[in-house]
Order: C-alpha cells, then structure tokens, then sequence
C-alpha cells in the first residue's frame, strides 16, 4: 500500500514543537526525546555536549522538514511531543494532591549554581547538581516552584593538565543562541530590566529563563551595556574574583533576585535559601515590608516567618565573610533603606553583635532570619548544631534549631540511556501488581497509565530486585559487563583527545588500555584536599600488587577538577596524574581531564565499585554515590554524610566504623589500612568469587541490596516531598 505523504501543515506543528521543547530541559531525562535529537546528527550530538538546541541550529530547517517526510522518523518525533504535552498538562500530580497552595504562592529558590546537564555548564560541584536536581523533582511531583541564580556567560572553568601534570583552566564563552535558555521579555518584547545598588552604583540586569520541566529557573545577567564593565562581568565565572566580586554577585542574586520576581509578578510563599550565598535576600526582604509602613523589628519577624535555610558547609572556612570595610563599600546602601547604622547592620552577620572585629557571615544573616534550617544529612545537622550552638547559647546543643533533609539525586537526570533503557524494558514485561500480591507472585501486572518517571522512583519497583524472576543474576552479570566496557571505551577515546602523542605501536598498546575484566574502582568529584583523593595510593607497593595480580586484577579511573586558587587540590590531580603516566600503575590508573556531568554519568554506570574517602565529619552529604546504585554500582566509603545512614551491611562497604580521630594525621593513616583492608578482605574475594558458571552470586546480592534499600530512598522525589512537608507548608 502506497504511504501517505505528511502534510506541510502536520510537519509545522512537528518543528515548532521540536523548537520549543528543546528549549525545555525536560528532554534531558528523556531518553525517547534524546535519541530523536541524537538521531538527527550523530556526531553533532557527541560533539556539542549532546544539546538539543545546537541540534536544531546544526540541522536546517529544510533538513528537518525532509526528514520529517521519513514516516518513522516523524512517528517518533510526535510520539515525544505527545509525551511532554502529557507531562506539562498532567492534572494528576503530586503537587497538586498535597501541596496546591503553593500553586498560588510557590517556593522561590535561590542558589548560586544551578547544575542541570553538560549543556549548561554553569556550576562548580555538588551544591549546584543538588539544586539543579531540586528543581527536576519539583517539576515531577509539580509543587509551585520558581529558581533564581546567575548566568554566568563563562561558566565553570574547562580544565587541561600540561605537560607538568598541572591543572590548567580555560573558559569559553557561553552563546545563549545554542542554548537551552530563553530571553524575559514584557509584553513589548523588550528585556525585562531591574536594578540593584551595589557600593557607589547603580546596577541594571536582564534576566535568562531555563524552563527546566513544569517550572522557570531565572538566571539574573549583569552584562548590559549601561553598566560599567566590572558590574558586567560580575555575571562572567561561577565564584570568580576575590572577595570583593564574591559580595557583590551575591548582592545581585539575594537583593536583585528578589526584584527580578516582583517585576515578573511572583509572590513567593516560601524563600529557600541554597546555602548563605543568598541570605541578602532577606534584606530585601525586610526593606519592601518597611516600605510597607512595617516597624523594622516587625519587618524582621514577618521575613523570618517566609525564609528557610540550608546549610551545606560543615568547615568554618567554608561559610562566606566579609570584612566592615567591605561590607561598608558594597552594601551601606541597606542600612540607610533599613535605618540602621552601619554597626547595627553588622551585627546580622555575627555571632557576637558587639564585637567590631568579627566579619559579617552569610550563614549567620541566614540563620537569624529564617524561621527553619537544615542541614544535608544526619551527621552534618548534629555538626551544624554544635558548629552554631554559639548563635543560641541559652540552649543545649541538641535543641539548636537546625533540623536536617538528607540529600537525594534526580533518579531520571542522572540514569545513563541504556540504564533507562534496560529499567524500561523490565517494567514493560513485568508482572508486577499494585495491590495485594507479594513480588514474583502471578497475576502482578504493571499499570500502563503509570509514567516511567513514576514507576522508576518507587520503593515498590526497587523491591522487586528481590525477586531473580524480576531479573536473573546473568542478566544483572550481563549488564554490568556491558557497562564495564562503555566506560572502558570512553576512557580511551576520551584519553586520546586529552592531547596524547603516540607513536603506531604506542596507539596499538594504548587501544587496549584497562582490561574489561578487572576490578574497576572510580573516584570523581571537586578534588577539595578534605576529600582526600590519593588516599589509596598511600599503601602504594601494596597498591601496585593488586593491580598486576594476573588473577583478580584491580584498575582505578580518577577525574575532577580543583577550585582554580586550591594549590594543594591540584597538587593531588598532579601526583595521581603522575602516577597514571609514570609508574607501575601505568594502564590500570587513568585521569580524566575536564570532569562534568556527562563524565559523571559514564563513571558512575560503569565502575563496580564508588569510592568516598572524605576526611570525616567534613562531607556534608556528598550524591555522587547516590548516581551509582541504579547501575549496579556498588559504594565502599568512610561512614560520612548520606553513606553513614545508606550502609546496612549488606548493600555496599565500609571504610572504618563510625568514628573518627580527633588527629588529622592519625585519622588519615587509620582510614588508609582501613580501605586498603575492606579492598582486599571484602571487595577483591567477593568481587572475584565465581561459581560453576562464572556468576559472583555474592555480589549480585550485594547489588541487589543495594537497589532495594538506596535508590528508591535516597533520590530527590523523597528529598522534595520532605521539604515540602517539614518546610514548605509549615509556617
């Protein structure tokens, strides 16, 4: 039979949509909406940070409505838009079921760094990809959200080793045209344009939306050509500058964040602060209720009854101050608006008012003007109590109130294609019954009107991994092979584009780097020195034993990068780099250069084991462990942040008990055969324990385990929902 041409008409519909949909970061945890994009240039997909927007301006339109006369092609092009207009429109949400007053007033979010997909490289570490993940899962379960940060036009810094091992950093600047963000326009069509005081001027900025789902994120942007040109590049790096840059792009985001929702009609039921960079907020706070005609004091209560705050930094170091002077420069303007003097202003930001020495502190001002606090885990809200009983000295350290949400992960963002795809399959021909039966039990049949996104969040789901009718023990084997020989494969091309130059024999032997069978133990986050990176590396010779072992060989793979001023941090990338190149670790230890979340996401599917051997109590939460249970990744870390409260015994491995040295020094070496013994008692012999069909059945248990009792809790659908419960809706 003779197919039927696709109108002109049908095609239109099918390109706009393409157009606005790329521009909605929904389709970066889609994987039907990834692969239409991916199948419209390959290669442009590998090399343009897998961007749907740059896809669409890499293809013409002409090619794109050609192809679109391709019946399969176009077939799925629809079958995507139906489904994120299902999305969009759902009705049924989570959201709407439990939370619809935040419909009308939602929760504002503000964070310093939003960290949403390699496209948009726009955050420095782990604070920024749990914000960003926050604002996925607030789009899912469709609670009334809005995010507020910056738009930095050069990013985070691109990293390259020289020829000394040394991290190097280089920026390019981001061009909004082939990026997933869209311009604020009023109704004219003009840039909607606030302005803040920042020291002597005035400073204007324009604002970029990043539709990410249900919900807007807005990034505020300085570089305006009204501006002076050091106000314009206030917006230009993530934490670039010195301290003096520092205070004034958080200015911008508490005090010009606030205003930029007041012109977009936002009434905020609930300010969230994402760490003390955006505690200003509450200033701004206070001045519009005293140009309500509110005393100051009642100004202050009614914006502690509408802030909340989160705490990520559990070192003293971490949290941000300023000096008098500089807080006199930058911000005297609100105490003039607030009539305070200046003294009056500083005491907000210390812990003792009367003390002319002490700096102003972001998290302080935080504290005093929110009405809850959290800290990210269990552990670090004990730290943050004791760390801050000084700001509440009339009670005892356990009723300080700082409360904790421990961190989750965006389950959907952070699962790579052929995870989601493997999961997809499973709940298409499960039997699998929402009432009733036991798992494995017949007549278990799974609802074709539950989402994916649903069905994959669900403890119900995850507890099926009990059940080997679910998923046999050779497939699990199977797909961490497969997994295994992705990340093996990415690692060679990837050290082959880090500016290797080899000769024909050297490529032969470099093809064959890292052995698919092995062992592999990944380590990839910011190389802060707490997180103790060349930890393992202490016990070298021992090390260098393991790795040659013909039998039950063990490889590493590192990747991360150093804040841009962190010497020591560098000097760790340095030495494992080093090591990787010059050693007897040559071949079963490589660096990846220019860590982001695509690297991320290969790393975490396909180690066998996640390693975490941060300095304890110094992690506050860490989620980078958290991204590898749904790949069967198993997690072997110091019993710190999330993993303190994940590890049951028989869902991973711990380093060391649940203590820690008061000595740094001792702490270290006592972590260090601590690790060196779990490899080599525990990981190694049941790593490699085979029966008669080459199944480690010991290990797959663990994995199992490790999929019923941490995917389904640790993600940030549960995260969201609590906050919603505990904070939002609670006044």
């Amino acid at each position: 039979m003779k197919s039927k041409v696709i109108s002109a008409q049908e095609i239109t519909e099918i390109v706009v949509g393409l157009n606005r949909m790329a521009r909605n970061l929904w389709w970066t945890w889609n994987q039907d909406a990834q692969e239409l994009f991916q199948e419209l240039s390959p290669r442009g997909w590998q090399n343009l940070y897998h961007n749907a927007v740059a896809i669409l301006h890499e293809v013409s339109e002409y090619e794109l409505r050609t192809r679109l006369q391709d019946h399969e092609f176009a077939a799925h092009a629809r079958r995507v838009l139906h489904n994120f207009k299902a999305y969009m429109e759902e009705k049924d949400t989570w959201g709407r079921q439990n939370a619809p007053a935040l419909h009308q007033n939602p929760v504002a979010y503000f964070s310093a760094e939003f960290g949403f997909h390699e496209t948009l490289p726009i955050a420095a570490g782990g604070l920024g990809m749990l914000a960003g993940d926050h604002a996925k899962s607030a789009s899912d379960l469709d609670i009334g959200f809005v995010g507020v940060s910056l738009f930095y036009r050069e990013g985070y810094f691109q990293q390259a080793l020289n020829q000394e091992n040394w991290q190097t950093e280089y920026y390019t600047l981001l061009n909004p045209r082939n990026l997933p963000i869209e311009p604020v326009l009023n109704a004219a069509g003009d840039p909607v344009i606030c302005s803040v005081r920042i020291a002597m001027s005035q400073v204007s900025f324009k604002a970029w939306r990043v539709n990410v789902g249900r919900h807007p994120v807005f990034l505020l942007d300085t570089n305006l050509p009204e501006n002076e040109q050091h106000f314009r590049d206030l917006t230009l790096r993530v934490y670039g500058g010195d301290s003096t840059t520092r205070i004034m792009q958080e200015i911008l985001l508490g005090v010009g964040g606030v205003r930029m929702l007041r012109a977009l009609g936002y009434q905020p039921s609930t300010f969230h602060m994402n760490e003390g960079h955006a505690a200003f907020l509450t200033v701004e706070l206070v001045r519009e209720k005293m140009a309500q005609l509110l005393s100051f004091d009642a100004a202050v209560e009614a914006t502690r009854k509408e802030c909340i705050f989160t705490t990520h930094t559990p070192v003293e170091a971490g949290h941000d101050r300023f000096s008098s002077e500089l807080m006199s420069y930058a911000a005297h303007k609100f105490a003039a608006q607030l009539k305070l003097t200046h003294q009056q202003m500083m005491a907000f930001g210390r812990v003792n008012p009367a003390d002319e020495n002490e700096p102003f502190c972001m998290t302080v001002l935080a504290l005093k003007l929110s009405r809850a606090a959290n800290g990210v885990s269990e552990l670090h809200g004990q730290v943050s109590r004791e760390m801050w009983q000084c700001l509440y000295r009339e009670r005892t350290v356990a009723d300080v109130p700082i409360g904790h949400i421990t961190n989750g992960i965006h389950l959907m963002g952070w699962m790579k294609g052929p995870v989601r795809r493997f999961w997809r399959r499973k709940v298409a021909a499960t039997t699998y019954a929402k009432a009733g039966t036991e798992p494995g039990a017949t007549g278990w049949q799974h609802d074709p009107n539950v989402p994916f996104e649903k069905e994959i969040n669900s403890a119900e789901f995850w507890k099926r991994m009990e059940d080997p009718n679910f998923v046999t023990d050779e497939e699990l084997w199977a797909f961490r092979y497969k997994l295994r020989r992705e990340l093996i494969e990415f690692s060679r091309r990837r050290l082959l584009l880090q500016g290797q130059r080899l000769s024909h024999g050297d490529f032969i032997a470099f093809d064959s780097l890292m052995n698919p069978d092995a062992l592999t133990i990944g380590f990839a986050r910011r190389f802060a020195t707490y997180k103790r990176a060349p930890l393992i590396f202490q016990q070298f010779e021992n090390i260098v034993k393991l790795v040659h072992d013909k039998h039950r060989p063990v490889q590493f793979v590192f990747a991360g990068k150093a804040h841009p001023r962190d010497d020591e941090g560098k000097r760790f990338i340095q030495h494992i780099n080093h090591l990787s190149k010059h050693s007897e670790l040559k071949g079963h230890l490589v660096f990846i250069e220019n860590y982001d979340v695509h690297v991320a996401r290969q790393m975490v599917s396909g180690c066998d084991i996640w390693l975490n051997n941060p300095r304890r109590p110094l992690e506050a939460s860490g989620t980078s462990g958290m991204k590898a249970s749904c790949h069967g990744c198993l997690n072997m870390s110091i019993l710190d942040g999330w993993w303190r409260e994940g590890y049951d015994g028989t869902n991973g491995f711990a380093i060391g008990d649940d203590s820690h040295a008061a000595s740094t020094e001792v702490q270290d070496r006592t972590d260090s055969e601590n690790l060196y013994k779990v490899l080599t008692e525990q990981v190694i012999p049941e790593f490699y324990n085979r029966d008669a069909t080459g199944i480690p059945r010991q290990w797959i248990q663990r994995i199992r385990r490790a999929m019923v009792t941490l995917v389904p809790q640790y993600n940030t659908w549960r995260m969201v929902q609590e906050y919603t419960r505990k904070y939002y809706l609670t006044k």
